[in-house]
């Protein structure tokens, strides 16, 4: 097993913290040196990639490998199909994944790659568009790109100046512009990364609807407005939605009743055996309709302060209800 090495006697608190200062100088430069050199090379980028029927094949060896895995990550979610092939796997079949429709986005801070240069010619030879992200304009990556990203750095954040860091940093960070400026230019919207990204929270807010969270059928409470208030309590009790809805004959939703609603009318002291469903009942519920977003259900209950809501159908017909509860248990909130 490989001893770690010792900690250097000088390598004090004031010594970590200075190192890592230098460390953010010299990252943050390089990516600062990068945004004032993007030019027409970017936007014929942009163009190109637009204009691709099929996937930005994302290559690169090393650091640059990692980070050209995360651009490919990056572009995909952000509407622009991509994936990551590795060079050396590439040339030994792996190139059968790149089609003509394709275009290669070849990631290396040299530009001397020989994993990667040896299937440039390949590449070209089908015809797939190239484009190069490389510190070094003069390179045999460079030279073989219909179209070439400067990503360079003066110096690396490695003491020792060996050790990819700044430049990996100003990939990075050129990806990302390059995956954003797509995005815009597609008109890529929220709707847009809620569908893929079904399980994160924007996803279930998008594209969660009130039909998939309501209750329905014998699940949903009602009475009709001459129900006397016991019949009303029993009916909240049995469906534990903390509300009921009053319906008219036809099964239109006309008023809702509510735990808070039965609170108060035992405060005023009134005669409740006498009550009936259609006295106490608030006139005009909030409804909304199934198809709806429950983000919506969500944001109506939050701006009227209420528990719950009714669903109904273009007639005004109660097909359904949902409370806080349920838009919890769905994660909407």
């Amino acid at each position: 097993m490989h001893s770690q090495p010792a900690l250097a006697p000088t390598a004090d608190a004031d010594a970590m913290l200075a190192r890592a200062r230098i460390t953010f100088d010299i990252e943050a430069a390089a990516v600062l040196g990068v945004k004032q050199r993007i030019g027409p090379s970017f936007v014929e980028a942009v163009r190109k990639t637009l204009e691709v029927r099929g996937r930005v094949v994302v290559m690169g060896m090393g650091k640059s490998g990692h980070v050209a895995r995360k651009i490919a990550a990056t572009l995909a979610s952000m509407g622009t199909p991509a994936m990551f092939v590795h060079p050396a796997e590439a040339s030994h079949g792996d190139l059968g994944m790149i089609k003509a429709v394709d275009l290669v986005l070849a990631i290396s801070n040299s530009g001397e790659v020989e994993e990667l240069n040896v299937i440039l010619p390949v590449v070209k030879r089908l015809g797939v568009p190239l484009i190069a992200m490389t510190g070094r304009a003069d390179s045999t990556l460079a030279r073989h790109a219909d179209i070439v990203l400067d990503s360079g750095v003066e110096k690396e954040a490695c003491p020792l100046n060996l050790t990819p860091t700044a430049s990996t940093a100003a990939q990075m960070a050129l990806g990302d512009a390059l995956a954003v400026a797509l995005l815009d230019a597609r008109g890529f919207g929220t709707e847009d990364f809620a569908r893929s990204h079904p399980g994160g929270a924007l996803g279930r807010k998008l594209l969660t609807h009130v039909s998939d969270v309501m209750r329905s059928g014998d699940a949903v409470p009602r009475v009709g407005p001459n129900a006397s208030l016991s019949e009303l309590m029993r009916e909240m009790s049995a469906k534990g939605l903390g509300a009921t809805a009053v319906v008219d004959s036809e099964g239109r939703a006309i008023g809702i009743f509510t735990d808070g609603d039965l609170r108060r009318q035992v405060d005023t002291g009134a005669d409740l055996r006498t009550l009936k469903a259609g006295d106490v009942m608030h006139v005009g519920p909030h409804t909304l309709r199934a198809e709806a977003l429950a983000a919506e259900a969500a944001e109506l209950m939050e701006r009227h302060r209420i528990a719950s809501v009714l669903v109904v159908d273009t007639s005004g017909i109660l097909i359904g209800a949902l409370s806080v509860n349920d838009l919890l248990r769905a994660k909407v909130i």
